[in-house]
């Protein structure tokens, strides 16, 4: 997209909408809470037959739509980049995780979500983890919220709250401030807070949380469940953040009840990748005071990690819940973080500026009527750009550019990515060769 500012751009999106030519209508603009956990794996929430116990997540499942196909990028930054704008990271040339004193950021002349539901007359707010610009000058306020909280980086202390090498990072609305107690739990009572203050405008709150990641420091009644279940310490360590993670998460819905707006109020969780298998200690990070963590998440029965292209890392946990709109059903039908963007604005009434170029597609239709929605083509690179992979339907091409290895998998037939298919069917290689390379070009 041309280098043009982002008042202009949201003046045009701002008129489109005024004459008329916004998409579907929805009775009323619901509230919009968008939860994210991080690095948590396929197996390590309750109702995928995990010994990890999320009550409230599972009830939210339940009660509403499993995306059971739904995936995301190799890691954190990415995964927020495709969230916030809608359009593959590698767009951005972001392939990995934004550490150490990096100045990469999402370009600030990016329209993100938070724009087209601030056009659309939304209060937003993020509470959590932000990890699209490490520096105040790059943070939330920037990119369309007109609040924000919770740190800049991907990773915390989660008591002192600094990042690894030290450096500063807890913030409200985008200036540094020192604050004492859990970072989870000042994040949910931020949150909570913003829920419960009153407003006559629908919001827009995006909260996504530091848990799993490690460092692991959650209270001793978090892991005491957890003593019996699982023989490794760490792994324990990561089963009580899931589950403090998924008490939070209650005290967001339950400010939701008892301010009246839960029925109005549309609810999207998802994990932003799948999960570690362990960490060695570091010296260099916190002064090695934390690990090391041999055993950490579970992908099973998925292949690979996070950093990796295969769906152990890709495809993740997601559900949403609108009570009295959705009706509990599983959508078994691929779908993207992606799609949140162009989703979420149409369903506010908002309008899809086309010269966004936005890559995701309104999925509304499926996940209210179970319909089928046109198919899509997802892209993936993992953070050092060496493996690359294409899906379109029920296949998947991964080719590793150092080895010269070509994978195809038939996804429908083989999830774990277990059976290498490219022998049997040479003319499906190269046609997903052909969209590999189409994509790839669309990169900087």
């Amino acid at each position: 997209m041309p280098t043009i500012s982002r008042i202009t751009i949201l003046l045009f999106i701002c008129l489109l909408t005024a004459n008329g030519q916004a998409a579907e209508q929805v009775p009323a603009q619901p509230n919009i809470l968008v939860i994210v956990s991080d690095n948590q794996g396929w197996q390590d929430i309750g109702y995928n037959n995990s010994k990890i116990t999320t009550p409230t997540l599972d009830h939210l499942m339940k009660t509403g739509v499993r995306l059971n196909h739904f995936y995301v990028y190799s890691m954190c930054s990415p995964t927020r980049v495709g969230f916030i704008s809608g359009r593959a990271p590698s767009r951005y040339g972001i392939h990995g995780a934004i550490g150490q004193r990096s100045r990469q950021a999402l370009p600030p002349e990016t329209v993100t979500i938070a724009d087209n539901l601030k056009s659309q007359g939304y209060e937003t707010a993020i509470r959590g983890k932000w990890h699209l610009g490490l520096r105040p000058e790059v943070g939330p306020l920037q990119y369309g919220f007109d609040s924000s909280y919770g740190y800049l980086h991907g990773q915390i202390d989660k008591l002192t709250h600094l990042y690894k090498n030290g450096d500063r990072s807890w913030h409200r609305n985008d200036k540094f401030i020192e604050e004492e107690g859990h970072s989870l739990d000042l994040i949910t009572a931020d949150a909570v807070k913003f829920i419960k203050t009153k407003r006559e405008k629908p919001f827009f709150l995006y909260v996504p949380y530091g848990a799993p990641h490690p460092p692991l420091q959650d209270a001793a009644k978090w892991v005491k469940p957890y003593e019996k279940v699982f023989a490794s310490r760490s792994r324990q360590l990561y089963a009580a953040s899931v589950s403090h993670m998924d008490h939070g998460i209650s005290q967001l819905i339950r400010a939701l009840e008892e301010t009246d707006q839960r029925k109005n109020t549309l609810v999207v969780f998802f994990s932003d990748n799948g999960a570690v298998d362990e960490i060695k200690r570091q010296e260099k990070n916190y002064q090695g005071r934390f690990g090391p963590y041999p055993e950490l998440g579970n992908n099973g029965p998925l292949r690979g990690w996070i950093g990796d292209v295969y769906d152990g890392c890709l495809r993740t946990p997601a559900l949403v819940n609108w009570p009295g709109v959705l009706k509990p059903q599983v959508v078994d039908q691929v779908t993207s973080v992606l799609d949140w963007h162009p989703t979420l604005t149409t369903l506010a009434q908002g309008h899809i500026d086309p010269t966004l170029k936005l890559e995701g597609r309104n999925i509304w239709s499926a996940i209210a009527q179970g319909q089928q929605v046109k198919p899509t083509t997802l892209y993936w690179r993992n953070s050092n750009g060496k493996r690359q992979a294409v899906r379109q339907d029920d296949w998947k091409l991964v080719f590793d550019s150092r080895t010269k290895m070509i994978e195809l998998f038939d996804m429908k037939k083989d999830p774990q990515e277990e059976n290498n298919l490219a022998a049997k069917h040479p003319q499906r290689v190269k046609e997903l060769q052909t969209t590999l390379a189409q994509q790839m070009a669309l990169d900087p």
